[in-house]
């Protein structure tokens, strides 16, 4: 036998049972046949598979396909292209543990108790896991961040875990995320549906680039990046008169320490559109895999992001912040067949409190009880249906909350004198503050309303420090 003839003998005989490292211990999977390679077996269950993508820090122009010229992005286009993109999509918390337990349950993050970073979700409140695991025949799988409370967990409670990610940088990190997810997809047994989430890091390593350049030199680096480098946002300069959380958070973010230059925040927002191509690189690979196994036509695939960046907006960078560029993330939704491809729905006023009730409309099953968000399936579907006029917003440490509805936008924090209000038809960048001027005092207190009506509903956490009723301002 040849040389030749053994190596190819070797990598048939290695090809017929592969071994996969997953979630830190290695697992023998099921031996490939041919047809499995190829997309045959086991027919589609009649529910459609569920394959939500996370990313983490993700401003919501941040497209190609959506019209942003700074960057490419297959992945995302391909899905943008196939089904449903949200331009109105708010995040029910601007910073990542919070955000993520709202989107994991329906439920506002003063309700799961997860007020800030690495709390647990309050354990009478099942998360998405939890209720297809005990209401569906669904498997339910998880792979990369998941920070409820420990960014990193071998357990989650109602999942699988297929990997736990590797620490915190998503340039080693999402690769292994992604191709555990890949190889689940093209080696499950598909006698039942699957629910998987796959929770990918970038472009949160952004946060590492801003601690590196932080103290910059007179002129950035690389220079000879020339034009390349996207001008500065219309709202790069902002209304001075806003709240003083806000002043204060800016002051502590590293664009302001470092007293950069028009140029410096330049050159970080061509940074910042870099991590995004490398994120859109991994979830590629779950679109080639679905792809490749027949799996994508029955398959509903939800993207969106925990939170945005401030990406030079309002001189902001990171997150936490009550701005658009920080609180508004991509929602990518498409069903082959369900949802009608290259849509935008532009005018919809949508939550990532909308995820979970819209997963289980899809899947055929009852949403949990106590649910703050709507099903999109019929926006989705383009059936005419009453829609909410208002979306809200905790902030940071359970200390703010922003209400928007269609008009307006309005920003209020407990123990703060400034209140903002902006008027988004006319100034969709939030450079004008309205609240202090007398022809808006109706408006304010509208939206003051809005916001006792949505907190009193609220079952809150015992040790969350909004149970006192702190947005009743004077002169509310």
């Amino acid at each position: 036998m040849s040389q030749c003839e053994e190596t190819s003998d070797r990598k048939r005989s290695l090809n017929r049972r592969k071994f996969i490292k997953l979630g830190g211990a290695s697992m023998v999977a099921l031996s490939v046949s041919h047809s499995a390679k190829m997309g045959a077996g086991p027919k589609p269950s009649r529910e459609p598979n569920l394959l939500v993508i996370i990313t983490d820090q993700q401003h919501i122009d941040t497209v190609a396909a959506g019209g942003c010229p700074y960057l490419r992005t297959p992945a995302l286009d391909t899905l943008a292209q196939r089904g449903v993109s949200f331009r109105q999509s708010f995040t029910p918390n601007p910073i990542c543990s919070p955000a993520r337990s709202a989107m994991m349950t329906g439920r506002m993050s003063s309700e799961t108790g997860v007020y800030r970073n690495q709390r647990p979700i309050r354990s009478t409140i099942p998360n998405l896991g939890q209720w297809f695991s005990e209401n569906s025949n669904y498997e339910t799988l998880y792979a990369g961040k998941w920070h409820l409370p420990r960014s990193y967990s071998l357990t989650i409670p109602g999942f699988k875990v297929l990997h736990t990610g590797i620490g915190g940088q998503g340039n080693v990190c999402d690769p292994a995320v992604s191709m555990a997810s890949e190889a689940y997809l093209r080696e499950r047994n598909r006698d039942r549906p699957f629910l998987m989430v796959a929770s990918f890091l970038q472009p949160h390593d952004i946060c590492e680039w801003l601690r590196l350049n932080m103290s910059v030199p007179e002129k950035p680096r690389y220079p000879e990046l020339g034009d390349e480098v996207p001008p500065l946002p219309d709202n790069f300069e902002f209304d001075q008169n806003e709240a003083h959380h806000i002043q204060a958070l800016r002051q502590r973010y590293e664009g302001a320490k470092g007293r950069w230059t028009p140029e410096h925040w330049r050159y970080y927002r061509w940074s910042y559109y870099r991590h995004i191509e490398q994120v859109d690189g991994e979830i590629g690979r779950l679109l080639r895999a679905l792809k490749e196994t027949g799996q994508d036509e029955n398959s509903l695939i939800l993207l969106t992001s925990d939170h945005g960046e401030g990406l030079a907006h309002h001189q902001m960078v990171r997150k936490s912040s009550p701005y658009d560029a920080a609180l508004k993330v991509p929602l990518l939704i498409s069903l082959p067949g369900q949802i009608p491809p290259g849509g935008v729905n532009d005018h919809h006023l949508v939550s990532g409190l909308d995820i979970v009730p819209t997963l289980c409309d899809f899947a055929g099953i009852e949403a949990p009880p106590k649910m703050r968000g709507y099903s999109l399936k019929p926006l989705l579907e383009g059936k005419t249906s009453q829609w909410r006029d208002h979306v809200v917003s905790e902030v940071y440490r359970d200390e703010g909350r922003v209400v928007r509805t269609e008009r307006y936008k309005y920003i209020t924090y407990r123990d703060d004198p400034i209140d903002m209000l902006f008027d988004t038809r006319k100034d969709p960048g939030e450079t004008q503050n309205l609240a202090q001027d007398p022809k808006y005092k109706s408006v304010v207190s509208e939206h003051r309303e809005i916001l006792k009506q949505w907190e009193a509903q609220l079952d809150v956490a015992p040790d969350v420090p909004s149970a006192e009723v702190w947005w009743r301002k004077e002169g509310a």
